[in-house]
C-alpha cells in the first residue's frame, strides 16, 4: 500500500509531489514514462517561465531543475521510463517498466497529471497527399531543441497557439524563412507578449481568418494553398493564394490525456476535455485527483504549479481523512466565458476560480451571481481566449450560496 501515486512527472506532478510531502505525505512515488523528469519543459529553451513563481525569468529546463532538485532532495520516490496501462475504481495502479516487467502498486490517492498531446493532421480534415514536411510544432520544437535537425527551410505556420508562435521565431532565428502565420479564428489564441516578441519583432505575418486548405506535393511537401474564412469557418474561394513551402507546422490545439481517467469512470467536461473537479481538484472518483494540462490547458507553467500544489494538499488531507465537504455548490457559465475551473465547490472555504473566455472583449465585468443576488464583480479592461483569468472568493462570500452563475457583462 502506498499513500500517493503520482502519474507524470512533468510541472504539475513534481510540484503536486513537494505539496503533497509539506502537508505531511511522505510515501509518494511518481511514475514518469520519459527518461527523466521534467515533461514538456525539456524541450522548452526559450525564457519566460517562471515570472510568477519565482519572480524572474528562466528558461524551461531551469524551470524543470527547480523542482526535480527539490523532489530528489525530498526523497520522493520516482520511476522513470514506467508506462501506467491501467487505473481501477479501488485505486490500484497497473504499470509497466523494463525492470520491473508489470506490476501493481495499491494506492491510498491518485493524482493525474499526465499532460496533453497536440492535434495532429488527421484530426484537421486538411486536403491533399501525404508528403512529407509535416509536423505538430511541438514535434519542431523538440527536433530543432533536443535533436538538432532543422525539419526544413521554408516554413507556413497553421495555428497561431503559443508553440506555433514560439517557433515561427525559433526557426526564424535558425535561419528559415516562415512566410506565414495561419489562424482561423479572427483571434490569435496565443499570449499577446508572444505575438509581439515572435511575430511582430521578426515581421512575420499573422493571417487572422485565414486557415490551410489543400496540401501539395507527393514525396516532399511543395506548397499549401490558403484561404480567408467566412463568419462560418468556411473559406471563401475566391480568396485561395498558394504559398510554396517545403515545411507545414501545425499548432491547432492542444487535447488532454484522459485516456486513464476514462477508464476508472471519472466525469469529463465537454469544454475542457478534462475531468470535472472541486476546489481541491478532485475528481467525481473519490481520492483521484486532477492537475495541469490533463485538467485543462493553461498558458503559463506557473498556473500549473499553483494548480498542483492544491491538488497535493487536497490529496494530503484525503489521505487524512480531514476533507470537510458540506456543500455542494455548483459553478455554471453564460455564453461568453466557456468554462470555469473548479466547476463545483464542496467546502466553503477561500477558493479561486480559474475562467475562459470566448472571444476578444473590452471594457467587461466579470460578474459571480447566487441566482439574482450579486456576490462579486471584477472589472477588466481587456480579456481574450489566449489569457487565463482568475476570481478569489472567500469563505464568507460563500455562506449561504446555493449555486453560482459566472457572468461577462460588457460596460456601455
Amino acid at each position: 500500500m502506498t499513500d500517493l501515486v503520482i502519474i507524470g512527472g512533468g510541472p504539475a506532478g513534481m510540484s503536486a509531489a513537494i505539496s503533497a510531502y509539506e502537508n505531511g505525505i511522505k510515501d509518494i512515488v511518481i511514475l514518469e514514462r520519459d527518461d527523466e523528469l521534467g515533461g514538456i519543459l525539456r524541450q522548452c529553451i526559450h525564457n519566460g517561465f517562471g515570472l510568477h513563481k519565482f519572480k524572474e525569468e528562466l528558461t524551461g529546463p531551469e524551470y524543470a531543475h527547480r523542482y526535480a532538485k527539490k523532489v530528489r532532495d525530498l526523497g520522493i520516490n520516482v520511476k522513470l521510463n514506467t508506462m501506467v496501462l491501467d487505473i481501477t475504481k479501488d485505486k490500484r495502479v497497473i504499470a509497466t517498466n523494463s525492470q520491473e516487467g508489470v506490476f501493481e502498486i495499491q494506492a491510498r490517492a491518485i493524482i493525474l497529471a499526465m499532460g496533453c498531446r497536440e492535434r495532429a493532421k488527421g484530426a484537421l480534415n486538411i486536403a491533399g497527399s501525404r508528403p512529407s514536411g509535416i509536423y505538430s510544432a511541438g514535434t519542431a520544437q523538440k527536433l530543432v531543441n533536443v535533436k538538432g535537425y532543422l525539419p526544413g527551410k521554408e516554413i507556413v505556420i497553421l495555428g497561431s497557439g503559443d508553440i506555433g508562435l514560439i517557433m515561427a521565431r525559433r526557426m526564424t532565428l535558425e535561419g528559415a524563412c516562415v512566410k506565414a502565420v495561419c489562424e482561423l479564428m479572427p483571434y490569435s489564441s496565443g499570449l499577446a507578449r508572444n505575438i509581439e516578441q515572435c511575430l511582430n519583432d521578426f515581421n512575420i505575418p499573422l493571417r487572422l481568418s485565414h486557415t490551410v486548405v489543400e496540401l501539395h506535393g507527393r514525396e516532399r511537401l511543395e506548397g499549401v494553398t490558403i484561404a480567408r474564412v467566412d463568419e462560418n469557418r468556411r473559406p471563401i474561394k475566391e480568396s485561395y493564394e498558394f504559398i510554396p513551402c517545403d515545411t507545414l507546422l501545425l499548432s491547432c490545439g492542444l487535447i488532454p490525456e484522459n485516456e486513464l481517467t476514462k477508464g476508472i469512470g471519472a466525469e469529463l467536461s465537454s469544454v475542457t476535455n478534462g475531468s470535472v473537479v472541486d476546489q481541491n481538484r478532485e475528481t467525481t472518483v473519490s481520492g483521484v485527483f486532477s492537475c495541469g494540462n490533463v485538467l485543462h490547458v493553461h498558458d503559463l507553467v506557473d498556473y500549473v504549479s499553483e494548480e498542483a500544489e492544491i491538488a497535493g494538499k487536497g490529496a494530503s488531507e484525503y489521505i487524512k481523512g480531514i476533507n470537510k465537504k458540506g456543500a455542494s455548490i455548483g459553478i455554471t457559465v453564460d455564453g461568453k466565458i466557456r468554462y470555469t475551473v473548479p466547476q463545483i465547490i464542496t467546502e466553503k472555504k477561500d477558493v479561486t476560480v480559474y475562467l475562459r473566455v470566448n472571444n476578444v472583449y473590452k471594457n467587461v465585468k466579470i460578474n459571480v451571481y447566487d441566482k439574482d443576488r450579486l456576490v462579486l464583480s471584477k472589472k477588466k479592461l481587456k480579456v481574450a481566449p489566449a489569457e487565463m483569468e482568475a476570481v478569489k472568493l472567500s469563505a464568507s462570500m460563500l455562506e449561504g450560496v446555493e449555486s453560482l452563475k459566472f457572468v461577462l457583462e460588457e460596460e456601455k
